[in-house]
């Protein structure tokens, strides 16, 4: 793998993405506007509010950053510009890290303009402070990225990416912990939901919401959503076939 190359993929999707008005406001628009939905939604209930907030920002970046990649790596593969590059010097891992980093400069930027609006619009008691909670978004969001980067080679059209995020994001997030403790769940829903990655940012956010201080739960969370986002790229890169 190549730095430069690595950087010079990072820099043509992030131009192409400045050229997309529509998937910048899905992305760094929507977010917030769902927040600020929700907190008049339990407006009679702040302290529901305050509890699902920061789990809901664990959430949000993973799932638009997995429907942004998807869609944007499966443009690539349909139209052809990945078989050529594929023709050309460029390794797998930098097609496949290029993409990365230009889409976890996205979700850094994603991550502070809601944690901006969840901790001072929205007046959202954060104990761990504003860093961690950036730190744990920017976490979802390359989760995300890379798995859309994944699931991508399994879609043949748009429409079929977008089927991959209720099929793979809704059952994480109907066990997660979000909605109901997951120890109160079926035992089968309870082990599915301990090896899937969405429930370890979701507990990630719970860590940064009840304690002031970096707790080793915490790293522990953030290692086990790292290793997946490692693996997906990884898994995403052996998709790549190289043109002769």
């Amino acid at each position: 793998m190549s730095p430069r190359k690595t950087l010079a993929t990072a820099k043509r999707v992030l131009r192409q993405l400045s050229h997309d008005h529509r998937t910048l406001a899905l992305l760094f628009v929507v977010p917030p506007v769902l927040l600020t939905i929700f907190k008049y939604v339990f407006q009679n209930e702040p302290n529901t509010f305050n509890q699902l907030a920061p789990m809901l920002l664990g959430i949000f970046p993973m799932v638009m950053m997995f429907l942004v990649t998807s869609i944007a790596t499966l443009r690539e593969r349909t139209s052809g510009t990945l078989d050529r590059l594929m023709t050309m010097p460029i390794g797998k891992m930098d097609f496949i890290f290029g993409y990365a980093l230009a889409f976890g400069l996205v979700a850094l930027a994603q991550a502070c303009i809601a944690t901006g609006v969840m901790l001072g619009l929205l007046d959202v008691p954060v104990l761990g402070g504003t860093f961690p909670t950036i730190v744990c978004a920017v976490a979802a969001g390359l989760l995300g990225t890379s798995l859309g980067l994944f699931t991508s080679a399994f879609a043949r059209s748009e429409f079929q990416a977008v089927q991959f995020m209720p099929a793979f994001i809704l059952p994480q997030l109907l066990t997660c912990g979000l909605f109901i403790a997951r120890e109160q769940m079926a035992q089968p829903l309870q082990w599915f939901a301990n090896v899937m990655p969405l429930t370890y940012s979701v507990d990630a956010m719970k860590q940064i919401t009840s304690n002031f201080e970096w707790t080793s739960e915490l790293t522990h969370d953030l290692l086990i959503v790292g290793c997946y986002t490692v693996a997906a790229l990884v898994l995403a890169s052996l998709t790549i076939r190289r043109q002769d």
